[in-house]
């Protein structure tokens, strides 16, 4: 009947799609690993992974944290952490990871000069991530927070078909063109069956130093209403704050160096 051949075709189809999918291997000797990830980019995604990373540590000293950088063409780990130098390589061949702060960090920054362009096809940049995710010694870590690229490409796929990902945290400002990439990859996680953990919204109110009259540069809530339209919390509101910019570009991030702040 054409009702079992219809059966069996889907059934041929669901093998032939499944063979396809690469089998997520988890990373050795890491216990949970959470994305932090947007649309688009300069929404302050970087700044938002290196804080939460140290505040994952900061809140239970018994944990061990790791941050992998997975920007290849912008890695920006390197500066936030205060890190230089080069991985050294450990008998097996592996790359040890720089530390700092107490937190163990790896990024193609690491492995290139600072001024250095990475001009690449998409293939390199696979390999690259590659590397990074399976050629380095993480040692024993309760959490692995890794900085994405902005977007919805190979890489992103990549990382979510491979390996187990405990959560993914969207970060977003509130203005219109940013929450229509942000809508994208909380749907994109969706699709490979990525759990989203929440939605950060960054940038969301700008006090001024001398008067304190608060300005919504980038909008008002537009990362509030996109979580009622997906369903999903809102895990944090993070003001534009001059002082989250200067810490992170002097390699001592908000958290770690003013842990008291508003910010």
């Amino acid at each position: 009947s054409s009702s079992s051949g219809d059966e069996a075709l889907r059934d041929k189809r669901a093998r032939i799609l499944s063979r396809g999918l690469p089998k997520q291997k988890p990373i050795e000797g890491v216990k949970q690993v959470v994305v932090v990830a947007s649309g688009k980019g300069g929404v302050g995604k970087s700044t938002t992974a290196v804080n939460i990373a140290l505040a994952l540590a900061a809140n239970d000293s018994t944990k061990e944290v790791g941050l992998l950088d997975a920007d290849i063409y912008g890695p920006s780990i390197p500066k936030m952490m205060n890190l230089k130098g080069n991985p050294e390589l450990t008998p097996k061949n592996l790359m040890r990871p720089l530390k700092n702060y107490g937190i163990a960090c790896m990024s193609m920054g690491f492995l290139i000069e600072e001024t250095a362009p990475v001009v690449w096809r998409g293939l390199m940049v696979m390999s690259a991530v590659e590397k990074l995710l399976r050629q380095v010694d993480w040692g024993e870590l309760d959490y692995l927070v890794i900085d994405m690229p902005p977007g919805t490409g190979d890489v992103q796929l990549s990382v979510s078909q491979n390996i187990p990902i405990a959560g993914a945290v969207i970060v977003s400002t509130p203005q219109d063109v940013a929450l229509l990439d942000a809508h994208k990859g909380a749907e994109m996680f969706r699709k490979v069956h990525v759990p989203v953990l929440g939605l950060v919204q960054n940038m969301s109110v700008f006090q001024c130093p001398k008067c304190k009259h608060e300005t919504h540069i980038f909008g008002a809530d537009g990362v509030r209403d996109l979580a009622k339209t997906l369903g999903l919390d809102i895990l944090g509101d993070v003001p534009l704050h001059v002082n989250i910019r200067e810490t992170c570009d002097s390699g001592q991030p908000v958290v770690i160096s003013q842990p008291q702040s508003d910010a």
